[in-house]
């Protein structure tokens, strides 16, 4: 597992991206840097120096703040580009307006009120640094406003043609919803892709890619593609992540789960919510009857449709 890009990461807890990035490096899994990053690229490497850092990437209508971000990348020594392309336009993300989530972020009547018997967070949150997006500071507006003036939604197949060229690391494509879109960014140079429906908040009536993943794994492997299949949204144990191996995953990424763990403890939580994970995970190998991952098949799971 490696954790996922997400966004407003210091809202949570001060510590924010260099928390998940420590953590990550401390377990030795990858950690994955947002665009929507309330810490800069050069931070985070500078924070997890050990790290294997990613940095995840949204192609801005203006190519060339999409080439500054990946030369960054670069020099920072981030190995791994994740290009995100399941944001033509904005979902309708009614609660982030409602719960104050621009940029920069303000704080409505509702949200003072939620946390105004959590007296550690308004701690945390008032003596130390304000929010700010280290990729989008020049911008101010909601999210999805950003969006929509923004990000490229004329994304095709020769983006990730440019990006092969540009970017000398691996690069997977994340939101991928069909097999056909699977075989095509790999033939497009891709050295994976992630199956994700960014959580729902995008599509909420968009394929759940656990479900998709025995198909897209069946389909690359019968194209005899080295590429990794790796499976977002929705892993919140660590027998979600055996699952996903079981049914051809190669890897999986968290988002929700680890950011619980930054909520509860900072960096403490982070790592003790990625020891939760590994607990899980060797319980439900153990309880399966298998000593390696190897040893898992789709015979382990069984995949309940609604």
């Amino acid at each position: 597992m490696g954790i996922a890009p997400t966004g407003f990461t210091r809202m949570m807890q001060s510590e924010g991206e260099y928390a998940g990035s420590q953590a990550a490096a401390a377990a030795g899994i990858p950690y994955t840097l947002s665009t929507m990053g309330t810490a800069s690229i050069e931070d985070v490497a500078a924070a997890a120096p050990d790290g294997r850092n990613w940095f995840q990437l949204y192609l801005w209508t203006d190519r060339d703040r999409s080439l500054e971000l990946i030369e960054r990348a670069a020099r920072a020594g981030n190995d791994t580009l994740m290009v995100t392309v399941d944001t033509a336009v904005a979902g309708a993300r009614l609660r982030d307006v409602r719960n104050g989530m621009t940029i920069p972020p303000a704080l409505t009547f509702k949200t003072v009120l939620d946390a105004s018997y959590r007296p550690a967070w308004w701690f945390n949150f008032l003596t130390h640094e304000p929010l700010s997006f280290a990729s989008l500071s020049r911008y101010t507006g909601t999210v999805a406003d950003l969006i929509n003036s923004m990000f490229d939604p004329t994304l095709t197949f020769e983006d990730p043609d440019w990006l092969r060229e540009t970017w000398q690391g691996k690069l997977v494509v994340k939101g991928i919803q069909t097999v056909d879109d699977a075989r095509r960014v790999v033939d497009h140079g891709a050295d994976g892709v992630v199956l994700s429906n960014h959580g729902g908040r995008q599509l909420d009536r968009a394929p759940i890619p656990f479900h998709l993943l025995p198909e897209v794994s069946a389909a690359l492997k019968a194209d005899n593609s080295d590429a990794a299949v790796i499976l977002d949204t929705g892993i919140m144990s660590g027998a979600d992540i055996i699952a996903a191996l079981a049914l051809g995953a190669d890897f999986t990424l968290i988002g929700r789960a680890y950011l619980y763990g930054l909520m509860a403890g900072g960096r403490a939580g982070v790592d003790r919510a990625l020891q939760i994970l590994e607990t899980d995970m060797r319980r439900t190998m153990a309880l399966l009857g298998v000593s390696t991952i190897a040893e898992l098949t789709p015979e382990h799971v069984r995949i309940l449709h609604k």
